[in-house]
This record gives structure tokens, C-alpha cells and sequence, in this order.
């Protein structure tokens, strides 16, 4: 694997998992953890928080890295 897309998938899970964590707390306070967990919607966000974070969010990261270092 590249050392872009290592990069990219660091970034993007760390990101994702963050946002999971974050969206679950958030809305905790209106719906029951386990009520969350057994809903699919979750799992689909949860995926789609990892896929966003690896393709849109680590590949502007990457370049904006690379940006940094060419300076």
C-alpha cells in the first residue's frame, strides 16, 4: 500500500471513529444507547462517516500535507 493511502486510511478511520463516538453521545441524551445500536441507520452511518473520512477528508488532508512539505 502506498504511503498515501496508509495516510488517507489513518486519517479517515481516526476521523470516522471519532465522529461515531461524538454522533452516539450526542444524541444519547434523546435516545438510549442500546435503541441506537439496534437500529441499522446507525451501522450506515457509521460506515458512511468511515468511507467520507477516508476518500474526501484524508485525501485533502493529503494533499494539504504535501502542500506543506513542498513549501
Amino acid at each position: 500500500m502506498s504511503e498515501r493511502w496508509k495516510y488517507q486510511v489513518k486519517t479517515g478511520v481516526f476521523w470516522g471513529l471519532f465522529m461515531i463516538g461524538f454522533s452516539t453521545w450526542y444524541q444519547s441524551g434523546r435516545t438510549p444507547l442500546a435503541t441506537q445500536l439496534a437500529d441499522n441507520g446507525y451501522y450506515f452511518r457509521a460506515v458512511g462517516y468511515i468511507v467520507f473520512g477516508i476518500f474526501v477528508l484524508g485525501y485533502s488532508s493529503w494533499t494539504a500535507k504535501k502542500r506543506r512539505e513542498g513549501k
